[in-house]
């Protein structure tokens, strides 16, 4: 049976921890005389996550490990999000949407069909796209949604797509598009065959 890409990871157990990083591709030259520094921002942006399991027995742990091997090294991909932000801070609800064409790199995101005065906060995930083109995003700043339901967000990372008008976002349970950062797939047996894993992973961009 072939593997279709990209994966569900189980989601028992969940993860035990996680350190989430957001790296951004800044240049910087500094003058050796006076140390005045100049920056330099490139497009690269992109989420990564550090995760572990709890112990497991084996009967749990093979669903995890099976699911590594599936990925075979960074070939394979997966859906994966923030563990611990799941649910929105604000009260974004409804059928949310793209409002109006958005170019690749945009870092304002223009969203309809929200309940005036619905709330997104700064730190709140958004999804756009689905499955292979499935994209993670996070709110920068606290909106509010004015009278005909319309509210503009500042997001990180920039769009990795166009969007054309009414393309749907996901902003509970959002998923980006994710890769193991090695093609190494260790994982630990102690004592009374208990197992410890740990993964790092990368967006697939």
């Amino acid at each position: 049976m072939s593997i279709t890409y990209p994966l569900s990871h189980p989601t028992t157990p969940g993860f035990s921890s996680a350190t989430v990083l957001g790296r951004s591709v800044v240049a910087i030259s500094q003058s050796p005389y006076t140390f005045s520094q100049q920056a330099q921002a490139h497009p690269g942006q992109r989420m990564e996550m550090q995760l572990s399991l709890p112990p497991m027995k084996r009967a749990e742990a093979e669903a995890w490990l099976t699911f590594l091997l599936k990925l075979n090294g960074r070939q394979g991909t997966f859906l994966l999000g923030d563990p611990a932000a799941a649910t929105p801070r604000g009260t974004i609800a409804g059928t949310v949407l793209v409002n109006g064409a958005h170019a690749v790199r945009a870092t304002a995101l223009n969203l309809k069909g929200l309940t005036a005065g619905t709330t997104v906060l700064a730190g709140d995930y958004l999804q756009l796209g689905s499955g292979s083109s499935a994209r993670l995003h996070k709110n920068l700043s606290d909106a509010t949604a004015d009278a005909g339901g319309l509210v503009t967000l500042d997001i990180w990372p920039a769009l990795r797509s166009a969007y054309a008008d009414g393309a749907a976002v996901v902003y509970t349970g959002t998923k980006g598009l994710f890769r193991l950062a090695s093609n190494e797939m260790p994982w630990d047996e102690g004592a009374a065959a208990i197992y410890g894993i740990d993964l790092t992973a990368t967006e697939a961009l």
